[in-house]
């Protein structure tokens, strides 16, 4: 059962699909007041919750703990480093027959997974390895 929507949320959506890409809450309520739609920040951050327990938007969160919306409705994968913050996507998804197991055995619906693995990116390990050789 759906509820119906605010103009809020409404609002929201519509920004996050002209976009598409990733963004933050914060960001979300700058690029509103810039398009003189603006909006309590409360307003965005309860409007992002219920568009995500709908199933429209879905959220990734980053090593900072920083939350980045988007109505792009698929599987994410990511090599995200905890230096640098680079973040990058890898394109096989090796647990989408899990996936389907765990709907099919809690009758849970699934919207999208994500998978991240952390650590440090190829340029961080040079600078890591290069500022510990002279210790």
């Amino acid at each position: 059962m759906k509820s119906q929507r605010t103009r809020s949320q409404d609002r929201i959506l519509n920004l996050l699909k002209r976009l598409d890409r990733a963004i933050s809450a914060q960001d979300i309520y700058m690029e509103l007041r810039n398009r003189n739609e603006s909006m309590g920040l409360a307003t965005v951050y309860r409007s992002l919750e219920a568009l995500k327990l709908e199933g429209a938007v879905q959220v990734r969160t980053l090593a900072n703990g920083e939350s980045l919306y988007s109505t792009m409705q698929e599987d994410r994968h990511h090599l995200t480093c905890l230096q640098c913050g680079t973040s990058i996507p890898i394109d096989k998804c090796p647990v989408h027959d899990l996936e389907a197991q765990l709907h099919q055995s809690y009758q849970f619906k699934i919207f999208y997974h994500t998978l991240e693995f952390f650590g440090l990116c190829t340029k961080c390990q040079l600078a890591h390895l290069s500022g510990s050789s002279g210790s």
